[in-house]
């Protein structure tokens, strides 16, 4: 038990400082160490946990709570959380303090713009990591791509999309 314990805490504490956008910008890394290489969970228990991550209220890094719980139990949920937030908490708090004094200097712009499209890609991984998990093939792929496009050309509901592709998938998917 005090393995996985360890193995949870060295897996997710660096992960912690890679939260740039938010928790969703490390779930294809969540995946890869979960499913992949540690095994402590199989695809479809990510898919459930991810899904049940996105729908409590709170920090959406709640995945790696449920992925230490299903690995080592109540214990295994501590370690993981204490990972995944406390590190990147040290760190936005120091750092947060160096900018606030620096705050119009000419590279803390600089590491700002940056850090956008960074962020946006991660995000984007996260996005193409879910897909692929999911297993809905080209469907998933296309729903996803056209709601996309919805969302940035019109102003339709998202509501409506979740609806609409969940009507395909009852429609197409076996």
């Amino acid at each position: 038990m005090g393995e996985i314990l360890l193995r949870l805490f060295t897996v997710f504490a660096p992960l912690s400082f890679l939260t740039v956008g938010g928790g969703q910008s490390i779930i294809p890394a969540i995946h890869r160490q979960s499913v992949d290489v540690h095994q402590w969970i199989t695809n479809a228990q990510f898919l459930d946990l991810f899904a049940l991550s996105r729908l409590t209220p709170g920090p959406k890094s709640l995945l790696v709570t449920l992925v230490g719980w299903q690995a080592a139990g109540l214990a295994g949920a501590i370690v993981a959380s204490i990972a995944i937030f406390v590190p990147s908490a040290l760190l936005v708090y120091c750092l947060a303090r160096i900018w606030v004094k620096h705050e119009n200097a000419t590279l803390i712009k600089a590491i700002e713009a940056g850090l956008i499209p960074v962020a946006a890609g991660m995000i984007l991984a996260a996005t193409g990591t879910i897909l692929k998990a999911a297993e809905g093939g080209i469907w998933a792929w296309g729903v996803a791509g056209l709601s996309t496009l919805a969302l940035l050309y019109t102003r339709v509901s998202p509501f409506l999309l979740l609806g609409l592709g969940g009507v395909i998938f009852l429609l197409v998917m076996p």
